[in-house]
């Protein structure tokens, strides 16, 4: 019974936490941000947080580290050299499946 009441206590805890992120800002922020180091700081937030998300998701979804690696650096080459969002999946999987067939 202790168990099942400390999981709510955790949901408690987890959404308050996630309401107090999104609410202090909004009562302490009244006026424009005019700062452009924070201002350059919240606009990368977003990408950067999707980046941590990603990256162990792409070396260990696959069977080995070194083929998620690969395909990744593949993307990352591919889009710096303008590839569509197509192209560029469709070649990190074929990455993928090639260095999971030799290994």
């Amino acid at each position: 019974m202790s168990g099942e009441r400390n999981i709510y206590i955790y949901m408690l805890i987890m959404a308050s936490v996630t309401y107090l992120i999104r609410v202090i800002p909004l009562t302490l922020i009244r006026r424009e941000i005019r700062n452009t180091f924070i201002r350059s700081f919240l606009y990368y937030v977003p990408y950067v947080t999707l980046a941590v998300m990603t990256f162990p998701a792409i070396t260990q979804a696959t069977g080995s580290p070194l083929s998620g690696s690969m395909a990744f650096i593949a993307a990352i080459l591919l889009a710096w050299f303008g590839a569509g969002l197509f192209p560029v999946s469709v070649i990190s999987c074929l990455v993928v499946f090639i260095i999971e067939l030799f290994m």
